[in-house]
Parts: C-alpha cells; structure tokens; sequence
C-alpha cells in the first residue's frame, strides 16, 4: 500500500487549493480515510483536519468544518481534500491516512499514511 499526496501549494488568505492523495495498492474496506496536518515547528503533533467513514459519512475538525471538505473517488481510489477560503493558520504539511477506527476518525491511529505535502497560506 502507497500513499502519495499531491496538490500542495503557495496560495494567499482566501485562496482556494484541493489535494489529492492517490491510494495506490488499498483494498481494504470498514475502515475511514482522513487527512491530518502538521504544523510548523515547534508543533509536531498531527491534527486530524477531517474523515470519511466507510459509509461515506464525514467528520471535520472545528478549525476546518465549513471551509473543508473531504470526498472519495472509490473507483481511482483517490481521496481528495478541497480547501476554501484558507487561513495563514492552515499552513501546515498534509498527509493523508488510511485504516483507521471509524468510532472516532479524526485520531491518528490509521495504519497506512503518506509522505505529506506542504501547504503554505500567505496573509
């Protein structure tokens, strides 16, 4: 299983970028998807941002609910996350995850991730 995101970018306060992550090898069915980011440093912990359970239900962070949102492409098994109206405090790099607990998918306990990808918001 590979996960390789892509979509990152420079963007300005209130720009608009979609990432995607490409889940090559992943056939695995029951379990949720996300997207977790982590900041700059001294921040190392990753944030849960949002999550797609297996019944297609999504789940967003207060920080992301609104402006987020998270979509699958079952047959390219592609997941994707289309960022709006983007904040300097969104700047952060993005990895997306796979296998994780449906009961509450925003936790960092997913069994396949990916490289990440930086995503920087301008002010």
């Amino acid at each position: 299983v590979q996960l390789v995101e892509s979509g990152g970018g420079s963007v300005q306060s209130g720009g608009s970028l979609r990432l995607a992550c490409v889940l090559s090898g992943y056939t695995h069915k029951g379990y949720s998807l996300a997207w977790f980011r982590r900041g700059p440093p001294p921040l190392k912990q990753r944030e849960g941002v949002a999550a797609i359970d297996s019944d297609g239900s999504t789940v967003y962070a207060p920080s992301a609910k609104g402006r987020f949102t998270i979509s699958q492409d079952n047959a390219k098994k592609i997941l994707y996350l289309q960022m709006n109206n983007l904040k300097p405090e969104d700047t952060a790099t993005y990895i997306c995850a796979a296998e994780g607990t449906n009961v509450n998918p925003l936790l960092d306990i997913y069994n396949y991730w990916g490289q990440g990808i930086q995503v920087t918001v301008s002010s």
